[in-house]
């Protein structure tokens, strides 16, 4: 690891900075423990992150970096003033004896317009005096082979300190000139989101217009100046000046009288070092906590699903000590009491909760989550009983006959039921049909003039958090006669885009084709059963949409999805189990975001602490 002591002020030239460098090693389980989620559309994708207190820790070593408090400064280092004052002595003889023209006065840099103060020997300069800013000449298409390797600002996102192509020049690229760079230019892409990818060329090389190469003068190291245009205070700057919608990006003449802290030229490549090092330092940390959160997940997944595996019977009750609870396996105990010893230590993080939420699902759906009561009327029961109703309906014309559905072989079944419980498919429980409706507002606006009927899209659906709330328009009167009002109650599954996400409409409304409509036929079965279940065969299902732009599966692939049918009696049980479980997973994920809120304010409050 990186030796982080800072050097004794023990000779009367040092300087030694106050204790900035102390802080980044003193807060390390600050700055490896500040995690930030990232928000993603669909269900199951919650476990995404950030290393926020890392990233922090980044730009704190970038921003004491350019303020002068990284390294100590020496009195025996020619200040900067004077390296100025000799380069701009040479460019007058250059003019004077005209081979450089008289460049335009420079603005003088006004109190407002420094940030912080600076050590003796600093001093604050406009870009231009210091580098050559798009200071090389742009090339002519017509005279780039097509053999030619081309950087664009996608090459430079990768930051690293060696160009990395991915593509030679092509006809496609003949359409406007380029730019071209020499080793040592400073390559800067001026549009967001690239506006902190700074790399310095290893090469000479030819780029898009959307690079600039900057050309750094005597007075400033190259990667230096890089760390000048990734430092917060230059983005801060940059931010403020933006213009443009659809790609902002920072004019020529803001670049070029932008200010920045110059120091010595001896300690720049001393903060250089220093930057370097602890930067490695930070790639350890990042790569050591993420290895730490995998293991950690990896870890409550193995624990989890080793109650899902199949258990061998052992030591149950005998038959004349009648008991509600479902006598479970001693392996399946002692799974779960291993999970329950360590609960505090395993649920810790946003991805392991979301695990274990999955997990009570899979086990709602296996029977193994609530008692099951021998006096409950089996499963076959009541799908004989459903199975009578709906031909008397097809009669009665209620209902359309289907096409039968295939016999549910042994290897098919993924897994054992408790006794009482039987494999069906989705229609022998359900009735399965494609929402009606097709055109977009922007493509019939006369079907939602003056509306009121709720249109609920698959996005919709996605957000929902089982309920649906949201709708994406209203249909009038000439928009539902196209389409089909379902009632509120109805689950509603997506068959395109996001695969498989689930809702239950908490209004009466209309949906389109891309999702499909399931109500039990049994008015006592209720439709949350489903819900959950559905959620447990998302995975399965994704595996049968191809792999196209517009991912999607049909109702046909629906209609073969096995499902564990639970006595009648169960099914309420079951939901109403998992419906308590997963309020204590929300506040057990509520405090964990409190937790973490309050890492990112204290990791913040260190920041502005140590500048």
């Amino acid at each position: 690891m990186a030796d982080l002591s800072i050097p004794n002020a023990h000779d009367r030239n040092i300087e030694s900075s106050p204790t900035s460098e102390n802080l980044i090693t003193t807060h390390l389980d600050i700055w490896t423990t500040a995690i930030e989620q990232k928000s993603s559309a669909g269900r199951g994708s919650s476990n995404k992150f950030s290393l926020y207190g890392i990233k922090k820790l980044r730009e704190l070593i970038l921003e004491l970096a350019v303020r002068g408090k990284l390294v100590p400064q020496d009195a025996n280092d020619e200040p900067a003033s004077v390296l100025l004052e000799r380069i701009a002595a040479e460019k007058a003889q250059l003019v004077k004896e005209g081979k450089l023209k008289k460049q335009k006065p420079l603005l003088e840099i006004g109190e407002d317009e420094k940030p912080f103060e600076l050590p003796e020997s600093w001093l604050w300069v406009r870009l231009n005096e210091i580098a050559d800013y798009n200071g090389r000449p742009n090339i002519d298409p017509v005279k780039i082979d097509n053999e030619t390797w081309l950087l664009d600002l996608e090459d430079i996102e990768k930051d690293t300190s060696k160009l990395i192509y991915r593509a030679k020049y092509s006809e496609r690229d003949s359409k406007s000139s380029k730019s071209t760079f020499k080793k040592g230019d400073v390559l800067y892409g001026k549009l967001r989101p690239y506006l902190n990818k700074v790399i310095v060329a290893d090469d000479d090389g030819i780029c898009t217009t959307e690079i600039v190469a900057i050309v750094p003068s005597e007075a400033i190291y190259a990667e230096f100046l890089k760390y000048l245009l990734k430092s917060p205070t230059f983005l801060n700057y940059v931010n403020s000046l933006m213009y443009g919608v659809k790609m902002p990006r920072l004019g020529t003449e803001d670049a070029l009288q932008s200010v920045h802290s110059l120091p010595p030229l001896k300690e720049q490549h001393r903060i250089v070092a220093k930057v370097d090092e602890l930067m490695s330092l930070c790639d350890a940390l990042e790569a050591q906590t993420e290895a730490s959160i995998a293991a950690h997940q990896t870890l409550v997944e193995t624990l989890l699903n080793a109650l899902l595996l199949p258990q061998t019977a052992a030591n149950t009750a005998s038959q004349s000590n009648v008991s509600l609870e479902r006598p479970f396996t001693n392996s399946f105990v002692k799974d779960w009491q291993r999970v329950a010893e360590h609960f505090d230590t395993l649920f810790t993080t946003s991805a392991s909760i979301d695990t274990l939420k999955q997990t009570i699902l899979q086990l709602a759906v296996m029977g193994k989550l609530v008692k099951q009561d021998p006096n409950d009327e089996p499963a076959a029961k009541l799908l004989e009983r459903i199975a009578k109703e709906k031909v008397q309906q097809i009669k009665e014309g209620k209902i359309k006959k289907q096409k039968p559905l295939p016999a549910i072989t042994d290897e098919e079944k993924p897994f054992e039921l408790p006794q009482g419980w039987e494999w069906c498919r989705l229609p022998d429980l359900g009735e399965l049909a494609r929402g009606k409706s097709k055109h977009r507002p922007r493509n019939d606006p006369k079907l939602y003039q003056g509306g009121n009927i709720p249109l609920v899209q698959t996005g919709d659906v996605a957000r929902s958090s089982g309920i649906i709330g949201t709708y994406t328009a209203q249909y009038n009167e000439f928009g539902l006669a196209q389409s089909q009002l379902w009632p509120k109650g109805t689950l509603c599954i997506t068959i395109a885009a996001n695969i498989a996400d689930t809702g239950i409409l908490g209004f009466d409304a209309c949906f389109p084709d891309s999702v499909v409509g399931y109500t039990p036929f049994n008015f006592s079965i209720p439709t949350k059963y489903f819900d959950y279940f559905i959620r447990t065969a998302k995975s399965n299902l994704e595996r049968f949409a191809p792999s196209t732009a517009q991912k999607n599966i049909n109702l046909e692939i629906l209609s073969q999805v096995l499902v564990p049918c639970p006595p009648a009696q169960e099914f309420q049980r079951v939901v109403d189990k998992v419906d308590e479980l997963m309020a204590l997973c929300d506040q057990l994920k509520a405090r964990l975001a409190d937790a973490q809120t309050t890492q990112l304010h204290l990791t913040d409050a260190i920041v502005e602490q140590a500048v």
